[in-house]
């Protein structure tokens, strides 16, 4: 068991929870969340995508509608402003010769 694995299960033992969540799907939409829309709304997507589970009495069942929701959200959300152009390299040096 990994890190990941040993805190997840550590919390979902201290809160009461199911430990069966589809983590590899969250963390996947949390990841397309932080580069799609800014990095801080995803742990905050992650927690309304919890909110919008525990209404359910299927929680496993709403929290991938949820994801599939929130995932066709970010997939047409307006992309990010495009990188700054690089800067112009240095001015040639002029030759010792």
């Amino acid at each position: 068991m990994n890190t990941l694995e040993e805190w997840t299960a550590a919390v979902c033992a201290e809160l009461g929870l199911d430990p069966g969540i589809d983590r590899t799907r969250l963390l996947d939409l949390t990841r397309d969340v932080a580069h799609g829309v800014a990095r801080p709304a995803a742990p905050l997507t992650a927690y309304l995508v919890g909110l919008a589970a525990g209404r359910s009495a299927d929680p496993q069942a709403a929290t991938a509608a949820a994801i599939e929701q929130v995932e066709a959200l970010v997939a047409g959300w307006p992309a990010t402003a495009p990188p700054p152009p690089p800067p112009p390299p240095p001015p040639a040096l002029a030759s010792d010769a």
